[in-house]
């Protein structure tokens, strides 16, 4: 597998999300005095790629990491960085839960009957982690609320928990003098223990929010990196279908209607179909 790394901006190197196993995006943020990692990565074998790559390149190696959710894909290559991590409390309670288990095809099932991981879930940790099934959770180290504030050096990031429908422990990290926010899977809709879902008022919400750093560049865990005007012109239809979806509820015949009509198409595109159903599975 061909791994992509890019220096997105002066202090930020990323190794760029893999979908074959739902791998994140990792970033090292490095100021005069330490680095920051941003997410664990999927694995111990994900997390060691990324090292590889900041070693070849000189790059001082992180000396903390912070998570931005609990999701196994962000938080199970802890176990491969020896370096103090940093958690929101929600995301220290979920991981708490999962620790000590183990990853046995019965377990995962008995993990998927509870709603706490997706059957696509288990197909990216087998794929990830072969047949040892040797996952490890590591626990945190320093928990926080609300947000937390880190000086690397001539570079201030800011975590913030904001929730949102993807999970509840979602955090964004905001690097100020990069202007650039990470905003993990916070935008994304529900994806354990029921169909895929969004409310239309909490995205919303969430987006008012993104916009109100006053970024210049976006980073969602799975997409590639965005200038703001690409950014916002990427998610104008979902804001749209949100807003629609707040006016006329779960009527999904003139959600749709609407949508066509603002878009000037006689069929919405196949992801904004998926974007219906998951706000018409998502609270009435």
């Amino acid at each position: 597998m061909e791994h992509k790394f890019e220096q997105i901006s002066p202090h930020i190197l990323i190794m760029h999300a893999e979908h074959a196993t739902d791998r994140p995006v990792l970033a090292a943020i490095t100021g005069e005095r330490r680095t920051l990692l941003m997410d664990a990565g999927a694995s111990p074998a994900h997390a060691g790629q990324f090292r590889e790559e900041l070693e070849r390149r000189g790059c001082r190696l992180p000396d903390m990491l912070v998570l931005t959710h609990w999701h196994w894909d962000h938080s199970f290559g802890m176990s491969g960085w020896d370096i103090p991590a940093v958690a929101h409390e929600e995301t220290a309670e979920a991981l708490a839960a999962l620790s000590g288990r183990g990853w046995s095809e019965e377990e995962m099932a008995e993990l998927v009957q509870a709603g706490t991981i997706s059957e696509a879930s288990v197909q990216h940790i087998r794929l990830e982690y072969g047949d040892s099934g040797a996952v490890t959770i590591r626990q945190p180290d320093i928990i926080f609320t609300g947000r937390i504030t880190f000086d690397l050096g001539g570079v201030t990031c800011e975590l913030i928990h904001v929730g949102g429908d993807h999970s509840a422990d979602s955090c964004v990290l905001y690097v100020q003098e990069d202007k650039v926010l990470f905003l993990g899977d916070a935008l994304g809709p529900s994806v354990y223990g029921g169909p895929y879902k969004y409310s239309s008022t909490g995205f919303l919400r969430l987006l008012e929010m993104a916009y109100g750093f006053g970024a210049e560049w976006y980073v969602e865990s799975h997409g590639v990196p965005m200038n703001d005007q690409d950014f916002r012109a990427d998610l104008a239809p979902w804001e749209r279908l949100a807003r629609v979806v707040d006016v006329f509820g779960h009527n999904r015949e003139r959600v749709v209607l609407e949508m066509k009509d603002y878009l000037k198409l006689e069929e919405l595109p196949g992801d904004l179909l998926k974007g219906v159903d998951y706000f018409m599975a998502g609270p009435k």
